[in-house]
C-alpha cells in the first residue's frame, strides 16, 4: 500500500539509535515521499541547507538562544547515526523539502520547565522503552531495544519496504498502548508540543497532499495519529510567552551525547552506536579488532587469536542468554575475559575511547555566528590552536612570540568566562616564563562565547570591555587587585587605567589591614608578569608602593590590638604574603625591604604582639640575615622563659619552626635553638602541657620523616643543653664561629649546582 493512500507516513524513532537511523532510510528509499518533516524548532529551517555543506561533519547540534540573553539556550545534537540527521540528508539527496516540525524555541525558551514531580502516582514520568522491555520480560531497556530494534537483520540490511514499514507500525501500536494506558507519561509539556505538531502536519497536507513523511520520536506517533480540531490544538498554545531567538549550528562530541539534553535523550554508548551504523557487516568482529588495536597502543600483548577467542566467546553468551547478536554487554564482558585478563582496568579504558568516545564534529564556516566567536575562530586557526574533545596539555614558553600569543589569548578567553583552558602546574621549570594549559573544548562553550559578544566583536575588545565592567562593580579591594593581575597576564593594556583607577581608589579608602595585606601579594605578582611580558606596570608600581607603606604603618598596631588566636594565625599568614611581595617589590627599591625589616624587628621584639606572629618575624629576619643567631636564641629565650605563658610560648614556636619554612632543617643544624626548645619543653607543667600539645603536634608533625629522626637522635643524646645557651660555646666537634674560609670555598660547587 502506498504512503499516500494511508495518509502521512510516520516513522517513529529513537533519537541517536543507529538502527532506528537505517530502518529510517531504508522506509524513506520504499516510499519515496514528497516531503519530510523532522522533530525539531522550525527556527531551524533555514540552517538544514548547511547539512549538505561538505565542511558539516556530525557530530554536531542545533543551537537556539534568546537573542537578548544567550545564557537561555537549548541544543538539539545530531549524530551519523540519529535518524533525524539520516532523513535530512535523505530529503536533500531526493531533492525534496525537509522542515522541522516542533513547538518552536521561541516558546521553549520563553517556558520555564514544569514541576518534575507533580503530585499524585498517575503523575509519574513513565520511561516508555523500560515498561516496554518489562512486558518483554527483560531487565535492561537498552539490551531489549538492541535485540528488537538495533539488531534486526531487515534494518541492518536496508530491507524491503513493507517489512521495515510494518516494523514502524508494530512500535507506534506499541506506544498507543502505553499512552491509552499511562496518558502523557507525566511529560506534560509534550501535549503542547504535538499540538503544535499537528498544525504543522496540517499545514503540510495542504501544501503536499498525503504523501510526506514525518520522523519524531516513537512516543509521538500515537498522538500525532489522534484526530483533533484546529480549535483544541490551537487553545493549546494561545498564551504561550515568546521571546526573540537565534539559531546556528556547533559541533558536538559524542561524549556529551551521552548525557541527557536536547532531544532529552541521552544515550550511554554513543561510540558503540556509532560503529553499529557504520558497519554494514560483521559489526563484532570489526568492533573487537578496534578493541585489540586501542590495546596494542597502550603495550598490551593483543594477538588475532585473542580477537577469534573473544568473537567466539560473546557468539556463546549471546546463544545462552538468547539474544539475536552479540550485544555491548556480551562484547565487553568478552574483551574482560580475554583480551583484558580479568583487570577491569584496560576496561575502563576501552569504555571511556571506544564505547563513549572524544570524536568532535565540525560545522562549516558559512553557518551564522556572533562577530567574537568569528574572531576566535579566526585565532585558533591562525595560532594553530585546534579544539579538541579530549583533554590535552599544553606548554608554553612565553619568550617566543607564538606561545605568548597564544597565552594572552586563553587569559582574555578565561575573563570573558570561556573556559576553554585551565592553568596548570609546570612540570619542566618554575620560571615565570613558561606556562601549563590543560585544554578541553565543551560544545557548552559555544554559549559562553554568545554571551560575551555583548562585550565585542573581538576577543581583545570584549576582554577589555569586561575588565573595565568588572573593576567598576567590584566591591572589594582583593578582587580589583585580582583583576589587575588578570589583565597583565591577559595584555590588556587599554583595560588597566579604569582598573589601576578603581585599585586606587579603593585602596585610599580601606583601612583594614588584613584586606590591604591580601591585596599586596597580587599587585607584586602582577608586577613580575608584567615584566615577562613586557607590559608597562609603571602605574601598577606606584599603587603597590603606596599599598606597602600603609601596611608597613598600619601593622604594628594590629597584631598588638588583643587578637584572639585565629586571628592571629590570620595575620601571620597575611605577614608572610607580604613578605614574599616585599621581596618582588624591593628590586626597584631596596628602601622598601629595609622598612619591612624595621617592621618584623618591631613584631618580633614587641611582647603585646601574639607569640606566633612574633615568632614568624624573627624567623622571617633570620632567613633574610637581618637577625643575628645571637639575637635570635636571645628572643627565643626571652619567649621561652618560665615567665611566658605556655600557650603563647608554644605560638611563638610554631610562628618559627612551623609550617613549610624549613624550621626543623634549621633545628637539626642549630644546636643552640634546638636546646632552648627542649629547655622550655621538658619545664612545661604537665596541666599546661596538656593543652599546648596539640599546637605543638601541628608544628613538629608537619616535618618530614628524616627530618623527624634526626631531631630525636639529637634530643636523645642532649643536644647542647647549658652550653647551647651560652655564645661562643659550641657542641663537641662544631667550632665556635663558622670558618670563612672552609664556607667559600663550597661556593663554587653550590653555583654549579644551582645553574643546573
Amino acid at each position: 500500500m502506498s504512503p499516500s493512500s494511508r495518509g502521512p507516513m510516520l516513522l517513529g524513532v529513537r533519537h541517536h539509535g543507529p538502527g532506528s537511523a537505517r530502518a529510517v532510510r531504508a522506509a524513506l528509499d520504499a516510499a519515496r515521499p514528497v516531503a519530510v518533516l523532522i522533530e525539531g524548532p522550525p527556527e531551524g529551517d533555514g540552517l538544514l541547507a548547511l547539512a549538505a555543506d561538505p565542511g558539516m561533519r556530525p557530530p554536531v547540534a542545533l543551537l537556539a538562544h534568546a537573542a537578548d540573553d544567550p545564557g537561555r539556550a537549548a541544543f538539539w545534537p545530531l549524530a551519523d547515526f540519529s535518524p533525524e540527521w539520516v532523513a535530512i540528508r535523505w530529503a536533500q539527496q531526493a531533492g525534496v523539502p525537509v522542515r522541522f516540525m516542533d513547538l518552536p524555541a521561541a516558546h521553549s525558551l520563553a517556558t520555564p520547565e514544569p514541576d518534575d514531580d507533580p503530585a499524585g502516582p498517575e503523575a509519574v514520568r513513565v520511561d516508555p522503552l523500560a515498561v516496554l522491555a518489562e512486558t518483554a520480560g527483560y531487565d535492561d531497556p537498552e539490551r531489549w531495544w538492541e535485540d528488537v530494534v538495533e539488531h534486526r537483520g531487515a534494518g541492518a540490511a536496508g530491507g524491503a519496504g513493507e517489512e521495515v514499514l510494518g516494523a514502524f507500525e508494530a512500535l507506534g501500536e506499541a506506544m498507543g498502548a502505553l499512552r491509552e494506558a499511562y496518558g502523557d507519561g507525566g511529560h506534560h509539556r509534550d501535549l503542547v508540543r504535538e499540538a503544535y505538531m499537528r498544525q504543522r502536519m496540517r499545514a503540510a497536507r495542504r501544501e503536499f497532499g498525503e504523501a510526506y513523511a514525518v520522523v519524531c520520536g516513537a512516543w509521538h506517533v500515537p498522538a500525532l495519529r489522534t484526530k483533533t480540531t484546529v480549535a483544541a490544538d490551537k487553545a493549546l498554545l494561545s498564551g504561550l510567552p515568546k521571546v526573540k531567538v537565534e539559531t546556528t549550528w556547533v559541533p558536538w562530541t559524542h561524549r556529551r551525547l551521552a548525557r541527557a539534553g536536547g532531544y532529552g535523550a541521552g544515550i550511554t554508548s554513543p561510540g558503540w552506536y556509532a560503529h553499529l551504523f557504520e558497519a554494514r557487516d560483521r559489526p563484532v568482529e570489526r568492533w573487537l579488532t578496534k578493541v585489540a588495536g586501542l590495546l596494542r597502543a597502550e603495550d598490551r600483548q593483543v594477538s588475532s587469536a585473542h580477537v577469534i577467542e573473544a568473537v567466539r566467546l560473546a557468539e556463546t553468551l549471546a546463544v545462552m542468554r538468547g539474544r539475536p547478536l552479540p550485544g555491548l554487554t556480551e562484547t565487553l564482558e568478552a574483551v574482560r575475559a580475554v583480551m583484558c585478563d580479568g583487570s577491569d582496568i584496560p576496561l575502563a579504558l576501552i569504555e571511556d575511547r571506544l564505547v563513549v568516545g572524544d570524536v568532535l564534529g565540525e560545522v562549516p564556516d558559512a553557518a551564522p555566528v556572533v562577530p567574537l566567536q568569528r574572531d576566535l575562530t579566526r585565532q585558533q586557526r591562525s595560532l594553530r590552536l585546534k579544539a579538541e574533545a579530549q583533554d590535552r596539555e599544553l606548554e608554553l614558553d612565553l619568550r617566543k612570540d607564538t606561545d605568548a600569543a597564544k597565552s594572552l589569548l586563553l587569559h582574555r578567553l578565561r575573563l570573558l568566562g570561556i573556559g576553554w583552558g585551565t592553568p596548570a602546574a609546570s612540570r619542566g621549570s618554575t620560571g615565570t616564563f613558561r606556562e601549563t594549559w590543560r585544554l578541553r573544548w565543551e560544545p557548552e562553550l559555544s554559549v559562553r562565547v554568545a554571551e560575551a559578544g555583548i562585550w565585542g566583536t573581538t576577543v581583545l575588545a570584549a576582554a577589555t570591555a569586561k575588565a573595565e565592567a568588572d573593576a567598576v562593580g567590584a566591591d572589594e579591594l582583593g578582587e580589583v587587585t585580582a583583576l589587575a593581575e588578570r589583565c597583565l597576564l591577559a595584555g590588556l593594556s587599554e583595560a588597566l587605567p579604569a582598573v589601576l583607577r578603581a585599585l586606587a581608589d579603593r585602596a585610599a579608602l580601606d583601612t583594614d589591614v588584613a584586606r590591604l595585606a591580601k591585596a599586596l601579594p597580587a599587585l607584586a605578582r602582577s608586577l613580575r608578569y608584567g615584566d615577562v611580558r613586557g607590559t608597562d606596570a609603571t602605574a601598577l608600581g606606584t599603587v603597590a608602593a603606596g599599598l606597602a607603606e600603609r601596611i608597613c604603618v598600619a601593622l604594628p598596631p594590629a597584631c598588638a590590638a588583643g587578637l584572639d588566636s585565629d586571628a592571629a594565625a590570620e595575620l601571620r599568614g597575611h605577614v608572610d604574603g607580604v613578605h614574599g611581595a616585599v621581596a618582588l617589590l624591593a628590586d626597584a627599591d631596596e628602601g622598601r625591604r629595609e622598612r619591612w625589616s624595621a617592621v618584623l624587628r618591631t613584631l618580633a621584639g614587641r611582647d603585646t604582639v601574639p607569640g606566633v606572629i612574633r615568632g614568624r618575624a624573627a624567623r622571617l629576619l633570620l632567613d633574610d640575615g637581618r637577625l643575628p643567631a645571637e639575637e635570635t636564641a636571645r628572643l627565643m629565650g626571652l619567649a621561652l622563659s618560665p615567665a611566658a605563658p605556655p600557650a603563647d610560648a608554644a605560638g611563638w614556636i610554631e610562628g618559627f619552626a612551623g609550617g613549610s619554612s624549613g624550621g626543623g632543617t634549621l633545628l637539626v643544624h642549630d644546636d643552640r635553638l634546638l636546646g632552648l626548645i627542649d629547655t622550655w619543653l621538658v619545664g612545661v607543667p604537665e596541666r599546661a602541657f596538656t593543652d599546648v600539645l596539640p599546637l605543638l603536634r601541628r608544628t613538629f608533625g608537619a616535618y618530614e620523616s628524616g627530618v623527624r629522626r634526626s631531631l630525636g637522635e639529637l634530643v636523645r643524646r642532649g643536644p647542647g643543653g647549658a652550653a647551647a645557651a651560652v655564645p661562643g660555646l659550641a657542641p663537641a666537634g662544631f667550632g665556635p664561629e663558622l670558618d670563612p674560609e672552609r664556607a667559600d670555598a663550597v661556593v663554587g660547587l653550590v653555583r654549579i649546582l644551582l645553574a643546573g
